[in-house]
């Protein structure tokens, strides 16, 4: 019979101890790999239906209007609309808890730690924003400046996967840094110059939910539905108000409490304790059905393990394969859909792909090596281990995969029409491009183990 410590060993997979972190950022750049591969294959899907003769059907079910009304309020949306703003708010709302995660314990939680992604981040967000607005200044694409300044984590992991150990696993936790960065960014970028006309009543309410909900975890309030509903008004309120209601999720996620109540030491103690009871136990005789001691132990170790795991942990937990697998192929799906013809590229928007691809292609890894380079000569931050300067040079390629993000901001910067069609293309054959020489740079590397 299993002894309570081995038990409990099996338990807590994610304790403060290296290994425990180590196993569960594996965990995530497993599962971003495979989330990759779903999202590939729904643009792939996109573009086959629209090309295939099926384009009038695909763009009448993504103008089709759902219509939702509560006594005289009203809100009627095509389904693009709400996959676009309702949709990517959950998306946003993970990516605040992973951004609010980090900050707090992770990657950027120490000035050290976060210098390095912060550098690389910034500097490949300021590069390709630039030379975008060199090739669209003065233009009607110059509104989609913002387009070249992300990374997808999904996609990108998703490269990294094929390349097995040419890529070091700190220089994977180093991509994720940049890209959680890179989003933060992203998102102040659309809260910023991404947002129509304001209605400050809408705005207020917004806000002064957000101000209860943040009152509420102060007092302790720790139910996951609490913060759901409430978030949900938040949404419907920022929807309203003209600020982009997909900044909403991230501001909601920064509400969500991220202390555990009980110290992990305690929580050890007390779990070993109940796991004796069923050591002891005669389980084959008294069924724990009708037995009170034993449903009165596991209701006390499920009250335990809730009380050990922050809400921030358990919605991060519950949300991420979802997103992952459902939300965001959902996106590339209503998104991707463009027809394939060179006159896209090639027309009277052509500056705006040019400017998508010089961005995203030659921008981002410039700005990343560069800053990098930079941090480092100056002393300010040391490259990972088992990290070399091409294994920087094929990460700083691969961050001009900007898919999914890239995707949003053109959607909110051109609206509908050809200028969309064409940003489309753009990132499209810049994220390939990029996939191709990131992959190309670390391939020809020497394959080294990774060691926890």
């Amino acid at each position: 019979m299993a002894q309570p410590t081995t038990v409990l060993q099996n338990i807590i997979t994610r304790g403060p101890n290296r290994r425990g972190i180590i196993g569960t950022l594996q965990e995530f750049v497993q599962s971003s790999a495979s989330s990759g591969i779903v999202l590939i294959a729904a643009a792939v899907a996109a573009l086959i239906v629209v090309n295939v003769g099926f384009e009038e059907e695909y763009n009448r079910l993504l103008h089709t209007h759902l219509r939702f009304s509560i006594g005289d309020y009203e809100l009627d949306n095509s389904l693009l609309h709400w996959i676009n703003d309702g949709l990517m708010a959950i998306f946003f709302f993970l990516v605040g808890l992973e951004i609010k995660r980090e900050i707090l314990v992770g990657e950027l939680s120490s000035f050290r730690l976060a210098l390095l992604p912060l550098f690389a981040a910034t500097g490949g967000a300021i590069v390709p924003a630039g030379l975008y607005a060199i090739f669209n200044q003065g233009t009607d694409g110059s509104a989609g400046w913002g387009i070249p300044m992300a990374t997808d984590i999904a996609f990108t992991l998703g490269v990294v996967a094929l390349l097995g150990q040419r890529v070091p696993f700190s220089l994977k936790i180093f991509l994720t840094a940049i890209a959680i960065v890179d989003d933060l960014i992203a998102v102040l970028v659309i809260a910023f110059f991404y947002t129509s006309t304001l209605d400050w009543l809408a705005l207020g309410i917004g806000m002064a939910l957000l101000a209860v909900m943040l009152a509420c975890n102060y007092m302790g309030v720790r139910q996951i539905g609490f913060y759901l509903i409430v978030g949900a008004a938040v949404w419907l309120a920022f929807f309203e108000s003209g600020v982009h209601a997909t900044i909403a999720g991230v501001l909601i996620a920064w509400t969500v409490p991220a202390r555990n109540r009980i110290h992990p030491n305690a929580f050890a103690e007390e779990s070993k304790r109940i796991l004796a009871v069923f050591e002891n136990s005669d389980v084959a005789v008294r069924r724990m059905v009708t037995d009170e001691e034993q449903q009165a132990a596991v209701l006390t170790l499920e009250n335990l393990c809730e009380q050990v795991q922050a809400p921030l942990q358990r919605l991060e937990h519950i949300l991420h394969n979802p997103v992952q697998f459902l939300v965001m192929p959902i996106f590339a799906f209503a998104n991707m859909g463009v027809i394939l013809q060179a006159s896209t590229l090639t027309g009277e928007n052509s500056n705006v792909a040019v400017g998508i691809i010089v961005g995203l292609v030659l921008g981002k890894p410039i700005g990343v090596f560069l800053s990098t380079l930079l941090s480092v000569k100056l002393k300010l931050t040391a490259l990972p281990q088992q990290v070399g300067w091409s294994h920087i040079l094929g990460a700083a390629c691969l961050t001009g995969i900007g898919f999914t993000m890239s995707l949003f901001i053109s959607s909110l910067a051109f609206g509908e029409g050809g200028m969309l069609e064409t940003a489309k293309m753009g990132i499209m054959v810049a994220s390939v491009v990029a996939a191709l020489l990131g992959y190309i740079v670390l391939w020809r590397l020497k394959p080294i183990p990774d060691h926890e």
